[in-house]
């Protein structure tokens, strides 16, 4: 049987799709998506479904993938799945804490959390966690100050892996500096390092360091747990979608006014380079399915 994709409607409306060889022919992995785009026009979950698509592909899985849209209508998945990826999104992580979606985001959080943590449960819950999601988890777990930037970050930047970045296997593969896609309004700054290494939690990767800039780098890569990791850019973006918004007016003005236009031609430069953000988005997210579902089987085992 060839590859194949099909995509149906469950009876709570959300989006269920299947990527693979066929329902017999390989092991079933259930990934929840959390869509937290609110419905915004945005290229992330575009960029999520294909990467999971070709990655199934490529490794001859079976895929079901069910999409949850989290802040229109306040839907979480259970504890069915295998992989559980939140997107970004846009907005403030900090005054939504007292809507519903949050709270429920929340809880959803604490519920994966309380699953690991039990030692019945033998098959743990792997989880990514893309921009507004890793602030919204930075905030949960307080690990440091969510707080807005003096201007939005928006293109594509190297970021400076640390020495635990170094050793993460879902960073394998990766340069020092590699780059990422950033879009954001906020940022997580002032790492309370005592928490952390109580957590067990590292500090993977850091914005480029700018000695003569009076302001603090932000986090762009946590793993906060043997289970969780998340970045505050976007592994997931791909060159076509990056350029299209590079075009865009608004985002071009945007770049312009912040870093000068010498900076934006070199951003559109770097789109044609298979080492900038082609590279990113063909190894962080790949590399994160790889090792839950090698986590898999070696449970199974």
């Amino acid at each position: 049987m060839g590859n194949f994709i099909v995509c149906t409607t469950s009876p709570s409306g959300k989006n269920d799709y299947v990527c693979g060889m066929g329902w017999t022919d390989k092991k079933l992995v259930r990934i929840a998506i959390l869509d937290l785009y609110e419905g915004k026009a945005n290229q992330g979950m575009r960029c999520i479904r294909e990467i999971i698509g070709d990655w199934a592909s490529a490794n001859n899985f079976d895929t079901i993938c069910e999409e949850f849209d989290v802040r229109q209508k306040n839907e979480l998945p259970d504890t069915s799945f295998d992989i559980y990826i939140s997107s970004g999104g846009p907005g403030d992580p900090l005054s939504t804490r007292f809507d519903d979606w949050d709270i429920s985001w929340c809880r959803w959080l604490d519920s994966m959390e309380r699953w690991n943590d039990n030692p019945d449960n033998i098959q743990k819950k792997y989880i990514f966690f893309i921009c507004h999601s890793f602030q919204l988890a930075s905030r949960y777990y307080n690990i440091g100050l969510v707080c807005k930037r003096k201007s939005t970050a928006f293109g594509v930047f190297p970021i400076h892996m640390l020495e635990a970045g170094k050793e993460e296997i879902v960073f394998d593969g990766l340069r020092d500096p590699f780059y990422g896609v950033d879009s954001r309004d906020y940022q997580v700054i002032q790492p309370n390092h005592d928490l952390l290494h109580k957590m067990g939690a590292k500090i993977l990767c850091i914005e480029k360091s700018r000695p003569h800039v009076p302001y603090e780098r932000a986090l762009m890569g946590v793993r906060f747990n043997e289970y969780m990791i998340g970045t505050q850019f976007h592994p997931e973006a791909d060159a076509p979608g990056m350029s299209m918004y590079l075009q865009l007016e608004e985002k071009r003005k945007t770049v312009i006014e912040s870093h000068g236009e010498d900076k934006l031609n070199n951003m559109l430069e770097f789109l044609d380079h298979p080492d900038k953000i082609r590279w990113t988005h063909a190894h962080i997210l790949p590399n994160f399915l790889n090792q839950s579902v090698g986590k898999f089987e070696m449970v199974e085992a």
